[in-house]
C-alpha cells in the first residue's frame, strides 16, 4: 500500500489549485471590466442627454429672440412728409441686418419701402 503524504499538496494538486485561482481571477477581472465599461457608457449617455437638453433650450431661446425682433413693425403706412426720420429708420434697419435678424433681401425690401 502506498504511503500518502499529509500536509503540503503534491505537484498535481498545486497545479490544480493554481489553475482554479487563475480562472477565478480572470472571471472576476472580466466582470469588473465589463461593469466599468457599462458604468462609463451610462455616464456618457447621461452627458449626451444633458447636452442635447441644453442645446434644445438654447435653440428655443434663440428662436424666441428671433421671433421677437423679426415681427413686422405695426403701422408701417407711409407717414406724412417730414414725419419720419429716414436716417434713424435706415440705421435701425442696418443694425438689424448686422445683428443677423434681417436677411439681405428683407433689408433691401424694407429700405425700398422707406425710400419709396
Amino acid at each position: 500500500m502506498p504511503i500518502r503524504r499529509m500536509g503540503r499538496p503534491g505537484l498535481i494538486g498545486m497545479a490544480a489549485r493554481t489553475a482554479v485561482v487563475a480562472g477565478t481571477a480572470t472571471a472576476v477581472s472580466g466582470s469588473v471590466q465589463r461593469h466599468q465599461q457599462e458604468k462609463a457608457q451610462t455616464q456618457q449617455d447621461q452627458q449626451q442627454y444633458e447636452a442635447a437638453q441644453q442645446q434644445a433650450q438654447v435653440d428655443a431661446a434663440a428662436q424666441a429672440a428671433a421671433a421677437q425682433y423679426a415681427q413686422p413693425a405695426p403701422a408701417a403706412a407711409p407717414a406724412p412728409a417730414g414725419g419720419v426720420d429716414l436716417v434713424a429708420e435706415l440705421q435701425k434697419l442696418g443694425s438689424l441686418k448686422d445683428a443677423g435678424i434681417l436677411t439681405d433681401a428683407e433689408f433691401t425690401a424694407a429700405k425700398a419701402k422707406l425710400l419709396g
